[in-house]
């Protein structure tokens, strides 16, 4: 079965508290907690705070979503991230690869690049934690083969992938290359945006069942609500369940 929850950073202005009640209330069974505001890698004492109280809500932890970004910040940094992850109860961190299209980087960068990530996967294996990289615009993963390149060239099981679709590609695009990097992928960030417009999650049912067909058994992740209200996540959440339905 698809694990259903949300992204705590679809709601930066509001508690983990807040969240949590709000995340339990529409039956969603997981939270990926941020590092920018909600959970501090620093901060053990929040952290161990949200655990204890996601435990009490029936909520797992699934994943620490930090903007721990490879090839900027230094490689012994993330064992800062892993222990705050393990407190959460979270073995899946995300991480962002790198500053640019993969397409701008030239061979030597490259070459770097691919190194700080075999170095930040053996941690992992270490550490018994995955590192999964956001599918994300504007980073190296944005392009199906050259993030299959990668992954093949770190050829690690603490390496893998999330995957959302680009809000600026086609739906065609989006399903080709979700369909590239399925098997390396551990958590689908869920959302309906077209350009910069953001809109709710079921009118795009068909589309969403289409690529959800591609992931079974992932954890799939609300993010950001179409108007930024917390009161929309009831509305949300219900349109997903009904998209997952039968998967």
């Amino acid at each position: 079965m698809l694990e259903l929850g949300l992204v705590s950073v679809s709601f930066r202005d509001r508690s983990p508290s807040e969240i949590i009640r709000a995340a339990a209330r529409c039956g969603l069974s997981c939270i990926e907690w941020g590092s920018d505001v909600h959970a501090p890698c620093g901060d053990a004492g929040r952290l161990k705070s949200i655990k204890a109280e996601c435990d009490g809500a029936g909520i797992n932890c699934c994943s620490y979503g930090t903007y721990f970004r490879i090839g900027e910040n230094s490689p012994e940094e993330i064992f800062r991230y892993i222990g705050a992850a393990k407190l959460l109860g979270a073995k899946i961190l995300r991480l962002w690869c790198g500053g640019k299209s993969a397409l701008e980087y030239t061979a030597d960068e490259k070459k770097a690049l691919f190194e700080d990530c075999r170095r930040l996967a053996r941690a992992a294996e270490k550490e018994s934690v995955k590192l999964c990289l956001e599918c994300h615009i504007n980073t190296f993963t944005d392009t199906p083969a050259e993030t299959l390149e990668l992954l093949e060239s770190v050829n690690s099981p603490a390496f893998g992938m999330y995957w959302q679709p680009n809000q600026y590609k086609s739906e065609t695009e989006n399903y080709e290359y979700a369909r590239a990097v399925c098997r390396q992928t551990e958590i689908v960030h869920a959302f309906n945006w077209q350009g910069d417009k953001k809109l709710p999650l079921a009118l795009a049912k068909q589309t969403w069942q289409s690529y959800l067909s591609l992931f079974p058994g992932r954890t799939v992740l609300l993010e950001f609500m179409p108007d930024g209200r917390i009161e929309s996540l009831a509305d949300e959440a219900g349109a997903l369940k009904e998209i997952t339905e039968g998967l």
